[in-house]
């Protein structure tokens, strides 16, 4: 399931530079679209609830000619409260064939996620650990069985 591992980095791009995130944008473009076959078919909010794992909830929250922005989350009942976390803001770029995590909510369950908050001045690092979070979590969760169909019932696929 890597089909992104045909992506090379250039060589001057090293990890955490703009080059590589670059990269790592076109890697989470690939790794949506095992999720999400048709983004630009996608409308209104979509559950996938396979039977190894969570239901994962994606929202849209934006289309337009060229981009399409969905929310990606888990929700969780804490004490009669529902939690969304993690809690991805993700922007599709069709023309450009990338996906960046745009923002991703600041209070987390997770200590490993807790790392988001980087020292002001810090957005290229920001940008980095959100999108390497969002690309991790996009190959965890078609590996669980998530995918979203746009034009009929969102299955789990085993």
């Amino acid at each position: 399931m890597i089909a992104d591992s045909l992506l090379c980095l250039p060589r001057a791009a090293r990890p955490g530079s703009f080059g590589a995130l670059m990269s790592l944008y076109e890697s989470n473009y690939i790794r949506l679209g095992w999720l999400l076959p048709e983004p630009c078919g996608i409308d209104g909010a979509r559950v996938s609830a396979p039977p190894d794992d969570l239901p994962l909830h994606m929202l849209l929250v934006d289309r337009s000619r060229y981009t399409t922005t969905v929310r990606l989350t888990y929700y969780f009942d804490e004490c009669g409260e529902r939690v969304a976390d993690p809690d991805l803001l993700v922007r599709i770029y069709h023309d450009a064939l990338m996906a960046e995590a745009m923002a991703c909510t600041r209070h987390h369950r997770h200590a490993a996620l807790k790392e988001f908050d980087t020292r002001p001045g810090a957005e290229l690092s920001r940008r980095w650990t959100r999108n390497v979070m969002l690309n991790k979590w996009l190959e965890y969760c078609v590996d669980k069985g998530h995918r979203f169909f746009p034009s009929s019932e969102d299955i789990a696929i085993s």
